[in-house]
């Protein structure tokens, strides 16, 4: 009987503005031909306090990226398997090449409590000045059409079945 093979890695790169963000190394779950699922640590250096939650080492993040949607989702869980909720990154849509997903990020957030208690829109204000709406007034338009869709889904109680 032969051992099971490690799960595919994939590097995760988060592009804005032109640059890299953020690029970091996930297992790959499934890849359907639409939606792509990684798991993922933390990749942040120490613990980062947003006020409303602190990502920290130990964290566990399953990433749902999609080929044809504006936003990716991140459901955060600790080490020992709480939920924490979910950080949803408005983006245009994944593209996997070869051992790298790539996702360019529109600066629009939205963060979602594991109880949905709390449904907060993040970065506005450096989306507006990112100039994207005068750059490229349809991608525009798409990012703000997701945020609204992300929000609709969670204060109507349907966000787990959007990455269930």
């Amino acid at each position: 009987m032969s051992a099971p093979s490690a799960p595919e890695t994939l590097q995760v790169v988060l592009v804005k503005a032109g640059r890299t963000k953020i690029s970091y190394p996930a297992r790959l779950l499934a890849d359907d031909g639409t939606r792509i699922t990684v798991s993922a640590d933390w990749a942040g250096d120490g613990a980062r306090d947003f006020g409303f939650v602190r990502f920290e080492p130990g964290d566990v993040f399953t990433e749902h990226y999609w080929r044809d949607r504006w936003y990716a989702v991140k459901e955060v869980r600790t080490g020992d398997g709480t939920l924490k909720g979910w950080y949803c990154d408005v983006t245009r849509p994944a593209v996997r090449e070869g051992g790298e997903l790539v996702c360019e990020d529109l600066d629009l957030d939205l963060w979602v409590s594991a109880d949905g208690s709390q449904v907060i829109r993040l970065d506005e204000d450096e989306f507006a000045e990112s100039g994207l709406a005068d750059r490229d007034p349809a991608a525009a338009r798409a990012a703000t059409r997701a945020l609204d869709e992300l929000e609709l889904l969670a204060g109507n109680g349907e966000f787990t079945g959007l990455v269930g």
